[in-house]
């Protein structure tokens, strides 16, 4: 929906940006947690470009994710992307993931719906399009890079929700629960 919107207005939000001290690991509620979770994909590095096949510019799969390192104690996992770069007052939520079991150690490419792909769908929380599932990346035209924030959060309890949850309700739900955290970090740019 992003890349819909003309060059010239995604060069003048350049500047609008929702701030990377606004992504859920940097909340104060988290951000004194320890970072032990080793947390990476084999489809790209830390800090490195998300291939097109997971944005909206290419197939727009989930992409592969594994982790080590869940604290003794962690009774379920939760995955949150974000991206800080949207011109918007919050990130943009692109996956919420929940009561992810507590030895699973990693997602398969495409492991998670998205837009025209079957995928595990049960325990996915609301992307920003209000959606459960992988939203793919689709910054807009010339808005310069964005960032996309993975973290991973090791819970001390299973969460119970009715219907997908939202963001906030979700970090609420998290609040005081999370024993350690893990980060990855991807960027996508469009020309």
């Amino acid at each position: 929906m992003l890349e819909k919107i003309p060059h010239g207005v995604g060069r003048a939000l350049r500047g609008v940006r929702a701030g990377f001290e606004k992504v859920a690991s940097e909340d104060r509620a988290f951000a004194g947690l320890a970072d032990t979770i080793a947390l990476t994909s084999d489809a790209f590095d830390d800090g490195g470009a998300l291939p097109p096949r997971f944005t909206a510019d290419g197939e727009g799969l989930s992409p592969p994710l594994s982790w080590t390192n869940l604290p003794p104690g962690a009774a379920a996992a939760a995955l949150l992307v974000e991206d800080p770069d949207a011109p918007a007052l919050e990130p943009l939520v692109h996956l919420l993931a929940w009561d992810l079991p507590a030895d699973l150690i990693a997602l398969p490419e495409g492991q998670l719906r998205s837009p025209g792909h079957d995928g595990l769908d049960e325990s996915l929380g609301k992307n920003s399009f209000l959606q459960a599932g992988w939203l793919p990346p689709d910054p807009p035209t010339g808005h310069g890079p964005h960032l996309y924030v993975f973290q991973l959060f090791a819970l001390d309890r299973k969460l119970a929700f009715e219907a997908p949850p939202s963001r906030g309700r979700f970090l609420k739900a998290i609040e005081g629960h999370v024993l350690a955290k893990g980060m990855l970090v991807a960027t996508h740019e469009r020309p």
